[in-house]
């Protein structure tokens, strides 16, 4: 049932539930305080008008407590010869409501106007001398006949001729139950009170509290309904709901740079892709209108135009490869196992001397195991010396090199401008001397991508006596791990 209400609900209704448990606590024991203070003060009125009992127990001419007091005397006289019932002797009105004689045998002997009271075991005992006093609740009847509830206290004396007997006084509880009844209505409207004003108190403060919980519901709401990710909530102070602002905002920001970056990449992707297809469209038509009009092409133009075609297929084969690398998440855990890298960069080396025969490619790899994803730290090598054969010039030589976790490549065409050096690894960024050249301007980031998913770093610099270096650094080691 909790569940089903709402959040500002459930705050009130707890509230209300602490704020009563606290009540229903304080008035407890405020009750039972007040009680036991009430019957403490009946308990001090009935010892004050039956006497002070002895310090140690006993009468000054023996056991078995105090001595007779002279008026109770003859009521005692009369009470031996009294089977049971109202002794007839005379008793002076005493400030006690009930008053009356308990013989050892058990019979109950009244005192004329002094009512009457249920006797106890507990009372016998003292009338036996077993106990000096008893203290406990009971029943009477007053003198005038009403049935009441009291506070009986039963003493044990001696006669003069030393017979034994008990004398119970006892005071109407009506003393301590009307006041504790009228206590405990006044606490029970107090904690009502209490509970009602702690559950609107409660309310208001949940309303005021999650405030900041409603503008953060209707941003995600708005987010929800429009896509709107430039959306912001205010950040104000250093509560938990400021930071979960925070941390909103933090989100919409990196679903919104998320957004950019895709859109982008859409963009860079059709543009790049127009090209190619551009071209392709263009050889098709040429093809197709010289069959339409009967008149055939030279076998070398034809031959050229072919040619022409599957390069361009190839490039659109090779883009989409690299706009499917760099379309999987970032997020993604990448496959991890142990790599072979100058494996890998003989391979790649094989690769990239078929596509640039014209270029000397000299190695001198060192054994290194590193920890990654096999595929890619190969196409990051293989898009390393792609670039490096591609800017070569016709009889140059590329240099590749790897010692101790470290990669270099290094060819001999013209270099990058320094100011261009921070821009090499964007998504389809290309230098303006090198966009007559094939290619995407994906390369690059693929490389960048990869080596950072291994853990490592890699750069472009300008090598000495002309040229770029690309550096790569892998940690591994040169024994591949147990």
């Amino acid at each position: 049932m909790m569940r089903r209400l709402p959040l500002r609900g459930r705050l009130a209704l707890l509230t209300a539930l602490a704020v009563a448990v606290a009540v229903a606590v304080c008035a407890s024991v405020s009750w039972f305080l007040v009680r036991d203070r009430l019957y403490d003060k009946l308990d001090e009125r009935l010892a004050a008008l039956s006497g002070p009992p002895p310090p140690d127990g006993r009468g000054p001419r023996g056991p078995g407590g105090p001595r007779l007091r002279p008026d109770l005397r003859s009521v005692l006289a009369a009470c031996s010869s009294v089977p049971t019932g109202r002794a007839g002797a005379r008793f002076p009105p005493a400030p006690y409501a009930i008053v009356q004689l308990v013989t050892p045998q058990g019979r109950a002997c009244t005192v004329p106007d002094g009512g009457a009271l249920t006797v106890t075991p507990v009372d016998v005992q003292v009338a036996r001398g077993q106990r000096r006093m008893a203290l406990h609740d009971g029943t009477g009847v007053d003198a005038d006949g009403a049935s009441r509830h009291v506070r009986v206290l039963t003493r044990a004396f001696l006669a003069e001729d030393g017979t034994r007997a008990a004398v119970s006084f006892a005071l109407p509880l009506d003393e301590v139950t009307a006041p504790l009844n009228s206590l405990a209505l006044f606490l029970a409207a107090v904690a009502a009170l209490g509970v009602l004003g702690a559950a609107g108190a409660g309310l208001v403060i949940a309303r005021a509290s999650l405030r900041p919980v409603d503008e953060l519901t209707e941003a995600v709401e708005h987010v929800a309904r429009t896509e709107d990710l430039d959306t912001r909530i205010p950040e104000d102070g250093d509560d938990e709901i400021a930071r979960l602002s925070r941390s909103f905002n933090t989100m919409t920001a990196a679903l919104a740079a998320s957004r950019e970056r895709q859109q982008q990449l859409i963009a860079d992707a059709g543009h790049e892709l127009r090209t190619p297809l551009t071209s392709l469209r263009t050889t098709v038509d040429l093809l197709l209108r010289a069959q339409e009009t009967g008149r055939e092409l030279p076998p070398d133009t034809r031959r050229r135009l072919l040619v022409n075609v599957k390069a361009q297929m190839q490039e659109l084969s090779s883009l989409v490869d690299d706009l499917l690398e760099l379309a999987r998440p970032a997020d993604r855990e990448p496959a991890q196992e142990i790599v072979a890298l100058h494996e890998a960069v003989e391979r790649a080396v094989e690769r990239a001397r078929l596509r640039g025969p014209g270029v000397a490619i000299g190695t001198r790899v060192e054994p290194w195991f590193v920890r990654g994803d096999a595929g890619s730290l190969e196409r990051a090598v293989v898009n390393l010396l792609d670039n490096a054969v591609k800017f070569s010039p016709p009889g140059g030589a590329v240099d590749v090199r790897l010692h101790a976790g470290e990669l270099t490549v290094r060819d001999r065409g013209p270099g990058i401008p320094a100011e261009e050096l921070p821009h090499v690894f964007d998504r389809f960024w290309r230098s303006p001397s090198a966009r007559s050249l094939p290619g995407s301007g994906l390369g690059l980031a693929i490389v960048a991508r990869a080596v950072r998913e291994a853990g490592g770093r890699v750069s472009l610099e300008a090598a000495d006596g002309g040229g770029t270096l690309a550096r790569v650094r892998l940690p591994g080691a040169p024994e591949p791990p147990d």
